[in-house]
């Protein structure tokens, strides 16, 4: 199980919190950068962290406002049960996520960028160029983690919901790829079967069931 984490494993996106709590009305602005191609995704990530408090504590209380799942853990050890995987891929930060994996007890191989707080920078990304799945414009090469599974798993689903998601999405059975979101939408315009899910306790359900059928 391939899976998103920002907006896909939680309610809402870290950078998102950042932009509504310290950044003005015309924080999304920076997304029309990256369309038009002056930013890179990582570039255009690292503008809204580069907003975030100095402060680690303050930082870190931010956290739960994220709307990790619920069901997350006893979710993950259903997966475990029925003998997958949990693997995480992020074009955000592992600063974040690691501290949300440990907050809910759960231990998952995290492919994304690290980061580091820096007095007047924020939350700083930095380039894991010695990582075999590391993208110039993401940080992750999403789609190198899923071809990665691909070869030493006999089944691979993925979730997730924004655009970095689809080069990878497409690369999975329909059946087991999951989205909601923008990936969702983009998925139906390109007349791509998936299966939609609210929350990602939903995909770990599926998954397990897939299993079970047989």
């Amino acid at each position: 199980m391939v899976s998103d984490f920002d907006g896909t494993i939680t309610e809402k996106d870290f950078y998102l919190l950042i932009a509504e709590k310290y950044m003005g009305p015309n924080a999304m602005a920076i997304w029309d950068e990256y369309r038009a191609g002056r930013l890179t995704h990582i570039e255009a990530m690292q503008s809204f962290f580069s907003h975030a408090p100095s402060n680690e504590l303050e930082l870190a209380s931010m956290l739960q406002q994220t709307g990790l799942d619920p069901k997350f853990r006893e979710s993950v050890e259903m997966l475990q049960a029925a003998e997958w995987d949990l693997i995480i891929v992020s074009a955000g930060s592992s600063w974040y996520i690691d501290r949300l994996l440990a907050s809910a007890g759960v231990e998952a191989p995290v492919h994304s960028n690290p980061g580091v707080i820096e007095s007047g920078r924020g939350l700083v990304l930095q380039s894991n160029r010695g990582s075999r799945f590391y993208s110039e414009d993401v940080g992750v090469d999403k789609s190198a983690v899923v071809r990665d599974a691909l070869q030493n798993y006999e089944r691979v689903a993925f979730a997730g919901d924004g655009p970095p998601d689809l080069p990878p999405a497409l690369l999975v059975d329909p059946d087991l790829r999951f989205a909601r979101g923008f990936l969702a939408e983009e998925l139906q315009r390109l007349g791509q079967s998936f299966r939609s899910f609210r929350h990602w306790s939903e995909v770990a359900m599926a998954c397990a069931g897939v299993l079970q059928r047989e």
